[in-house]
C-alpha cells in the first residue's frame, strides 16, 4: 500500500482567455511568492520527494564518492598569457569555488602547473572567502583592466542574476593584497568592458523585465549617481552587450533580437564620444563585429543564410561599403570569428560537427584546423593576445576529456598544454562512440551522439539515457564527462538527440525548429527514441528522457507525445508552462522570446499552435512515466512555478502520480547550486533516480525504482 501521498496545491479558480479559448487554471496562484501557501507547498514538495527518494540515499552517495574519485580536486586551471601575466584558477580539495591568481611570466619558464610553487603567485579573488557560509555564490563580471593594474567583477549571492559591481586594485609586483576600491554599483547585468585608459568602465543596467537595456559610464573616483548613460535600448526585443575588439581599439555595443542585431562603436582610447553605428538594424539581419587593421570585420547572414564575413572601412562601415572577404557556403555554417593581428579564425560547423578555419590576412590562404575524431567539437578558448601567433583552443569528444591546445598558426603545429585528469584508474579505451541517424516523421535524418562501454551492456536491448534541447539554435555538442562514466560502467549508453531547433546542422537546422516549426523539435526527439528501440539499443520503458529549461518544454512534449516510451523523465527548471508565459509581457523575457516561439498575443494561429504542443495544457489520462522536476526560486529565467504547477496537473491528468516529484532549491537560481560539491550531490540525486528507474542488472543490491513509495 501506499505509505506516503503527495502534496495537493489548493485548487484556486483561474480562467485564462485569449482569442475566445478559455483554460481553466486553478493552479496560476502559484506564481504569488508573497502568497505564505506558495513557500508551504514548495516546501511541502521537497520534503515529499525527501521521503520518496530515501531510498535511493546509499547509491546517491556511492555515486558522489565515484565523481570525487575520478575528478583531480586540487587542480590548476590551463594559465592564459595576457600582458606580463600569467592568468589562472586554481581548485582545492574541499572547496567549493576558484580561486583566480596570476603570477609574472618572467618568473615561468613554461605553463604553471598545478605542483609548481610559483613566484611572485597573486591571489585576485578567493571565491570561497566571498561566498563565506550562503548557500550560493556566482561571480558574473571579471575584467582586468588594459594596464593589468585593475580588475571590474561583480557577484551575485541570490541567483536571481542581479549583481554588485566593484573594482579591485592589482598591486605590480604581488607585494601588497589586492584591495577593493570605494566605487560600487548595484543591482546591475553581468558584463563589461574597460577602455583604454584603465580608468573607464562599461557597464550594463537591467530593466523591469530583467533585460539589459542601457550601457552606463563610470569613472574610477566618481560617484556612481554622476555615471553617464550612454546608450538606451527602448525596443523591449533587444539585449545590450558591451565588449572591446580584440585588437583593443574600439568599444563594441551590441544589440541583438533572436533574429536581428545592430553594433554601435566607440573608440576604446576615446571614450567619452557618442557610439556610432556600424549598420543600422534590418529585420532578420543579424551580424557581429571586429576589428583590424583600419576596417571592420563582420560576419553576417545579410545574402547569406549560413553566413558570410565582409569587411568595410571603420570610417564609413555602412552596408554600402561592405567587400566580401569569405562568401556563404550552403555545406557549412559559420558562427564565430576572431581576429588576430596576421590570421582570421572562423568558428564553423559543417555535418553537424563544431570545428575551427583559420585565414592568413597577407595572401587569403585558409586551412580547417584537422581533429583525430570525426564526431567531436573543437572550440576557440581564450586568447586575450592580439599580436599572437598562437590559438588557444579546447577539443573533446564523448570519450575523450576535455583537452586544451596550443596551435602555432605559422607552422599548423599543435601542442597539448593539458587534458581533463580522469582519476582512479579509468581505462578510456574501454569506452566507444559512434553516430546514429534516426528518421523523423518528415523523412529528415536526425543525428544521435551515442556512448556506451560494450563489455558492460547486455547482449541485446539495454537500458539508455536519451539528452535533448532543440532551441534558440544552440548546440549540444557531443563532449566529456567524468560523471556520465558512472552509468557508463553499470550497463547504460548515454545518447544526445541533435534535434532541430538547435544549431547542430545550420540554421536550416534551427528555422526548421522554431515558430510555427516547433513540433518538430519535440517529433524528432521522440523519432530518436524510438530508432532506439528500432536498431536494438533498447526495448520501451528502457529509455529515460533528460532536458533542462527550453530542454525541459521538450521533456514535458515528448511525455505527452509518447509516455509509453520512456522509464522516467528528469526536466532541469523546465519551461513547461510556457503559453502562460509567453502571453504575459510583464513576465521577464515575454517580448524577447517571440522571436524564438510566436507572438501568442497578436496571432491566434500561434497560439493555437502553440497550446497544441505546450506541455501543461496537453498532458493525457493514462499512466505516467517517473518524473523528476527540478526548480530555483530565484530562477529569472523560468519561474519556479512553471514545473510546481506542471507536477500538480501531471499527477492530476495521470495514473502513478505519486511517481511524479519536484524538488526546489530555495537557495539557487535558473543553473542550480554554484558550489561544486553542491553541483556533483545534485548531479548524484539526478543520476540515482536515472538508475532506479533503469533499474540496469549492473546495480544489484541497490533500491530500485522509486525507493519509499510503496511498503
Amino acid at each position: 500500500m501506499t505509505t506516503h501521498l503527495p502534496p495537493e496545491p489548493e485548487r484556486r479558480p483561474h480562467v485564462r482567455e485569449f482569442h475566445g479559448d478559455r483554460f481553466e487554471d486553478p493552479w496560476f496562484w502559484l506564481r504569488d511568492r508573497d502568497d505564505p501557501g506558495v513557500m508551504a507547498h514548495l516546501e511541502a514538495e521537497n520534503a515529499y520527494a525527501d521521503i520518496v527518494l530515501a531510498g535511493q540515499s546509499g547509491l546517491r552517495e556511492e555515486l558522489f564518492d565515484e565523481f570525487r574519485s575520478r575528478i583531480q580536486e586540487t587542480d590548476l586551471s590551463v594559465p592564459v598569457a595576457r600582458g606580463p601575466w600569467w592568468h589562472y584558477a586554481r581548485t582545492i580539495e574541499g572547496e567549493q569555488y576558484p580561486i583566480r591568481c596570476r603570477t609574472p611570466r618572467a618568473a615561468a619558464d613554461h605553463h604553471p602547473r598545478v605542483d609548481d610553487s610559483l613566484e611572485g603567485e597573486q591571489v585576485l579573488l578567493d571565491g570561497n572567502a566571498q561566498a563565506g557560509d550562503g548557500d550560493y555564490w556566482a561571480l558574473g563580471t571579471w575584467e582586468v583592466s588594459p594596464d593589468d593594474s585593475l580588475v571590474a567583477w561583480a557577484d551575485d549571492f541570490d541567483g536571481d542574476e542581479v549583481y554588485r559591481l566593484r573594482f579591485r586594485s592589482l598591486s605590480d609586483d604581488g607585494s601588497t593584497a589586492p584591495t577593493d576600491l570605494d566605487d560600487q554599483v548595484e543591482g546591475i547585468s553581468a558584463g563589461g568592458a574597460w577602455a583604454a585608459d584603465s580608468q573607464t568602465f562599461f557597464y550594463l543596467r537591467l530593466d523591469e523585465a530583467h533585460r539589459p537595456h542601457e550601457v552606463w559610464r563610470h569613472v574610477l573616483g566618481t560617484d556612481p549617481v554622476d555615471d553617464v548613460l550612454v546608450h538606451n535600448e527602448t525596443d523591449e526585443r533587444f539585449w545590450l552587450e558591451v565588449s572591446r575588439s580584440r585588437d583593443d581599439r574600439f568599444m563594441l555595443i551590441h544589440a541583438g533580437s533572436s533574429v536581428t542585431d545592430e553594433v554601435w562603436t566607440i573608440p576604446a582610447d576615446r571614450p567619452f564620444e557618442a557610439p556610432r553605428v556600424v549598420s543600422p538594424r534590418r529585420q532578420g539581419i543579424e551580424y557581429r563585429v571586429d576589428h583590424h587593421d583600419g576596417q571592420f570585420v563582420i560576419l553576417t547572414n545579410d545574402q547569406a543564410e549560413t553566413f558570410r564575413v565582409v569587411t568595410a572601412p571603420d570610417t564609413n562601415p555602412g552596408p554600402d561599403h561592405w567587400t566580401e572577404l569569405v562568401a556563404d557556403d550552403p555545406t557549412l555554417m559559420i558562427n564565430g570569428l576572431g581576429s588576430f593581428r596576421d590570421h582570421l579564425v572562423l568558428a564553423e560547423r559543417r555535418n553537424g560537427v563544431q570545428g575551427i578555419r583559420v585565414r592568413r590576412w597577407a595572401d587569403g590562404t585558409e586551412w580547417v584546423i584537422e581533429q583525430p575524431e570525426e564526431v567531436s567539437t573543437a572550440d576557440v578558448g581564450s586568447n586575450p593576445q592580439y599580436d599572437s601567433t598562437l590559438l588557444r583552443y579546447g577539443y573533446s569528444s564523448m570519450v575523450t576529456p576535455s583537452s586544451v591546445y596550443d596551435y602555432d598558426l605559422e607552422t599548423r603545429e599543435r601542442t597539448l598544454l593539458k587534458q581533463q585528469p580522469v582519476l582512479g584508474g579509468v581505462d578510456l579505451d574501454a569506452y566507444r562512440s559512434e553516430r546514429l541517424w534516426a528518421t523523423a516523421p518528415d523523412g529528415t535524418q536526425v543525428p544521435v551522439s551515442i556512448v556506451w562501454r560494450p563489455d558492460r551492456r547486455p547482449a541485446g536491448p539495454g537500458p539508455v539515457v536519451l539528452y535533448g534541447y532543440g532551441s534558440y539554435e544552440i548546440s549540444m555538442d557531443p563532449g566529456f564527462s567524468p560523471f556520465r562514466l558512472s552509468l557508463l560502467d553499470r550497463g547504460v549508453a548515454f545518447a544526445i538527440a541533435h534535434i532541430r531547433g538547435g544549431g547542430e546542422m545550420g540554421r536550416r537546422w534551427y528555422l526548421e525548429g522554431k515558430e510555427l516549426n516547433k513540433i518538430n523539435t519535440f517529433t524528432d526527439f521522440v523519432a530518436c527514441g524510438r530508432h532506439l528501440v528500432e536498431s536494438g539499443w533498447a526495448q520501451p520503458g528502457q529509455i529515460v528522457a533528460r532536458g533542462g529549461s527550453a530542454g525541459g518544454l521538450l521533456m514535458g512534449a515528448v511525455l505527452n507525445m509518447d509516455p509509453g516510451l520512456w522509464a522516467g523523465v528528469v526536466a532541469e527548471v523546465p519551461f513547461v508552462d510556457a503559453l502562460s508565459t509567453i502571453t504575459d509581457p510583464s513576465l521577464p523575457l515575454t517580448v524577447i522570446e517571440w522571436e524564438e516561439w510566436g507572438n501568442p498575443v497578436d496571432s491566434a494561429e500561434v497560439y493555437a499552435y502553440m497550446k497544441s504542443y505546450t506541455p501543461y495544457e496537453n498532458i493525457p489520462e493514462g499512466q505516467l512515466p517517473a518524473v523528476l522536476a527540478t526548480a530555483g526560486l530565484s530562477d529569472p529565467r523560468v519561474g519556479y512555478w512553471e514545473p510546481a504547477k506542471w507536477v500538480a496537473r501531471l499527477r492530476e491528468r495521470g495514473q502513478g502520480g505519486e511517481r511524479v516529484l519536484l524538488r526546489t532549491k530555495l537557495g539557487a537560481g535558473h543553473g542550480g547550486p554554484s558550489g561544486r560539491y553542491d553541483a556533483w550531490r545534485d548531479e548524484a540525486l539526478v543520476m540515482a533516480f536515472l538508475l532506479a528507474n533503469l533499474d540496469p542488472q549492473a546495480i544489484e543490491g541497490q533500491t530500485c525504482g522509486i525507493g519509499g513509495v510503496n511498503s
